[in-house]
């Protein structure tokens, strides 16, 4: 553990909740979310358990809410008996959501279906009886490596009515990483697409998979399930493959679903760890779909006619909580979308939000800061040119959003009137955690406010004291939750030494991210603690460093890193992409200059950037995720020896190679 994390980053702007969204909203004003935490505070045992029993449909109830005698390895409603499936489909059958639209999918090329819940519940069920018929049962592993699609979904809807444990795995990852995860879960089932469709251009799939079992160690899987997206060739390997459409042929329209245990797995989502080796965290079915269901409602303010947009993969934690569960559990129409925010133009997030009448619109900051350098570059498709009226609400999720980035989602897509709901959570937390109400919070820019009810949420020091208003720390959770993390698939002291470790004794989860609290008791994330850098002493985060350089108005996009310094320590190294073209030459040094005196004046002249680097772009995952370990070689010279396979433009990282 290191000292404390200085916060440098100030904000001064306040935007109270509208008074008409207070008056309507699900948890309406302070007092009321204040008496939710109360409750939690009191008896948080107590307050999980009725909330669990409110918002899930128990096949078998529950009668025991926390079992915390083998922590950290906590259970949730141990004894209950449920199906997530059916908490998402079969609870809709015969209610006038039956024949509501629960998916409009929109294709990369514009092409748009609509799926009711009734006819959802009919593709799942004859999915699932296709997979039952090739003798899967309960317990076994799916890997399912698919692209944004209706079937994706039915996919994994599909393993959860039988009780398949999946793992899905980010269409963009390669041979090599599947391999590693159909390995490590022991799957015995993979179910791909031939390929999906991006900004027009077809990427394979199949060729991944097929690499991946060439790689060997894959012999535990027994059938691969072929979706067809495209009409290009398909080899298929006779005996192990099989199509989609072979599947579901003849199947019955209803599935009964298979009743598990509350802690029953629902899924393994791989995630990086700092080894190198993916760490399959393990989620359970009771506690996982409660935090999906309430962060729906409560984060989103659902309503019965709201048209919701979250735009993540379903290979990611927000794809599944956010796509997969929590909106259809909620009976939600849902918008999923398979293309890019940039094709055919810069304007097609917002063009669709106007001809789907979205209402609810959730995606990433790497995504309002690209959109933001596109509207700049292409005033026509400027968010101001389309009628984004029926936006009541407005959402940030994958990493701190630097304040002016929130101001001009703010004001240039929401209208100056639609909150933001910048969600904090993880991977590991299943769901929301900290994050404004829409009819609570006053919002400041940058900040994800409090802790949603029950989520006991602290900043410690490295004694695992809480620090005081106005100072940063580690950021703990001090109480189990019902959607956590259960273990690391396969490797419980991993997950012990990774979330529960000894430096607090084992008493607190460790979300290692920095943060701070300010004096209205408001979190500020500040970066994971591996993105903390000690600069001549002093312990800063390089999302304050990145925010003061998005500020600069000539800046678009930046991430800082650091490297060894024999004078100061550490180096701050930032590399920048400007809102014109790449610089070189006399103009790079000369704006260099200019944003080091800019951190200077924002931050203060310790937190100035020793080396300034300027690209067209950012070595970015295909979901928009910057890739600072790969920055971080860059920055100290490294050969960069990993798998570049998942990034979109990896030809950027050469270019990022010339200091100034």
């Amino acid at each position: 553990m290191t000292s404390q994390i200085t916060s440098v980053l100030q904000e001064t702007r306040l935007f109270p909740p509208p008074e008409a969204l207070v008056r309507q909203a699900t948890i309406s004003g302070i007092a009321q979310y204040a008496a939710m935490c109360a409750e939690a505070e009191q008896d948080y045992r107590g307050f999980w358990a009725r909330l669990a029993r409110e918002h899930v449909l128990w096949h078998k109830p529950f009668t025991r809410d926390l079992d915390d005698s083998q922590a950290p390895f906590y259970k949730w409603f141990e004894d209950g008996e449920l199906n997530v499936s059916y908490n998402c489909l079969d609870r809709h059958l015969g209610t006038p959501v039956e024949n509501k639209t629960a998916i409009l999918f929109e294709a990369d090329d514009g092409t748009v279906t609509q799926v009711t819940y009734r006819e959802l519940y009919h593709r799942v069920c004859r999915f699932a009886n296709g997979l039952k018929a090739l003798g899967y049962r309960k317990g076994e592993r799916a890997i399912i490596y698919m692209p944004m699609s209706v079937e994706g979904i039915v996919a994994m809807q599909a393993c959860a009515r039988l009780g398949i444990i999946h793992s899905v795995v980010f269409g963009g990852f390669s041979a090599k990483s599947l391999q590693e995860r159909i390995q490590d879960a022991g799957a015995t089932l993979v179910i791909a697409a031939d390929a999906q469709v991006r900004g027009g251009k077809h990427i394979p799939l199949k060729p991944a998979v097929d690499e991946a079992f060439a790689l060997g160690g894959c012999e535990s899987v027994r059938k691969v399930v072929v979706y067809r997206r495209t009409d290009g060739p398909v080899p298929m390997v006779a005996g192990r493959d099989v199509a989609w459409d072979e599947v579901v042929q003849g199947q019955a329209d209803d599935c009964e679903p298979e009743w598990v245990g509350a802690e029953h797995p629902l899924f393994i989502l791989y995630t990086s760890g700092s080894t190198g080796k993916p760490k399959g965290v393990q989620h359970s079915s009771g506690g996982y779909l409660l935090q999906a269901v309430l962060s729906m409602k409560w984060t989103f303010d659902l309503k019965p006619d709201d048209v919701f947009w979250c735009t993540a993969d379903i290979g990611w934690v927000t794809g599944h909580t956010y796509i997969t569960y929590g909106p259809l559990a909620c009976g939600a129409t849902e918008v999923v979308f398979e293309g890019v925010p940039t094709f055919p133009n810069a304007g097609r997030f917002w063009e669709m939000i106007e001809r789907h009448k979205v209402t609810i619109f959730y995606t990433a900051p790497t995504a309002i800061r690209s959109l933001i350098k596109a509207a700049d570059l292409s005033p026509n498709h400027h968010p101001r040119n389309y009628d984004l009226s029926t936006l009541r609400i407005i959402g940030s999720v994958g990493e701190p959003i630097n304040p002016e980035a929130w101001m001009w989602y703010h004001t240039q897509v929401g209208g100056g009137r639609c909150p933001v709901v910048d969600t904090w959570w993880q991977t590991e937390t299943g769901g929301h955690m900290i994050t404004p109400l829409p009819g609570v919070h006053t919002l400041k820019p940058g900040s994800c406010t409090m802790p949603l009810p029950g989520i006991a949420a602290a900043i410690v020091d490295e004694t695992g004291t809480d620090v005081e208003k106005g100072k940063g720390g580690f950021l703990v959770v001090k109480k189990p939750w019902p959607s956590m993390i259960r273990t690391i698939w396969g490797d419980p002291d991993r997950f012990r030494k990774s979330y529960f470790p000894d430096d607090f004794q084992g008493r607190f989860y460790l979300a290692g991210d920095g943060a701070s609290l300010d004096l209205d008791g408001y979190f500020w994330i500040m970066g994971r603690i591996d993105d903390v850098l000690n600069v001549s002493g002093h312990r800063l985060g390089t999302m304050e460093i990145e925010s003061a350089l998005v500020s600069n108005p000539q800046v678009a996009e930046a991430a800082v890193v650091g490297r060894q310094d024999d004078l100061t320590g550490e180096a701050v190294v930032a590399f920048v992409v400007l809102k014109q073209a790449r610089p070189a030459g006399a103009d790079a040094a000369r704006i260099a200059d200019e944003l080091r005196a800019w951190v200077a004046k924002e931050i203060g002249p310790i937190a100035k950037p020793k080396d300034i680097r300027f690209g067209d772009n950012l070595p970015k995952t295909r979901s928009g995720k910057i890739m600072r370990r790969l920055l971080r070689a860059v920055a100290k010279g490294e050969e960069i020896t990993q798998d570049v396979s998942t990034l979109e433009n990896p030809a950027i990282l050469e270019q990022l190679k010339q200091p100034l």
